[in-house]
């Protein structure tokens, strides 16, 4: 589990290879991500919006961004936690993801950024 704390929140990261939606004879890889956001702040917040970086091991780059996260824009109360999960198609055997969420603080009604730390996904095989 890969963690890192950014603003007064905490974001821990795990991963898992989903190999009954991956096909490497056609190059397709399939991963799946569970992200905690604890709330180590005094103050309650909203999670508004997030933005990935994608690199995928064959030097492929994309670049994510909306509202909210799985479809919800979550409110996270002082000394709480969201926990979801989502997933990412990669067409190697490694990728890494890292980006932020834009957050806004209740109390103040101010906007600010979460950093989400660089996670790696490599298929078992890739691993041997």
């Amino acid at each position: 589990m890969i963690t890192k704390i950014s603003s007064g929140i905490q974001i821990s990261v795990e991963t898992f290879y989903q190999p009954e939606y991956s096909n490497p004879f056609t190059n397709e890889y399939m991963f799946a991500y569970r992200i905690t956001i604890d709330n180590l702040n005094a103050f309650p917040v909203k999670l508004l919006r997030r933005h990935w970086f994608i690199y995928d091991c064959n030097c492929e780059r994309r670049e994510v961004e909306g509202e909210g996260v799985v479809g919800v824009q979550p409110i996270v109360l002082p000394g709480h936690q969201y926990q979801y999960v989502s997933g990412c198609n990669f067409k190697s055997e490694m990728g890494k993801m890292s980006g932020h969420y834009t957050m806004l603080n209740l109390d103040t009604q101010t906007n600010f950024t979460v950093n989400i730390p660089v996670f790696e996904m490599i298929a078992p095989a890739k691993l041997n």
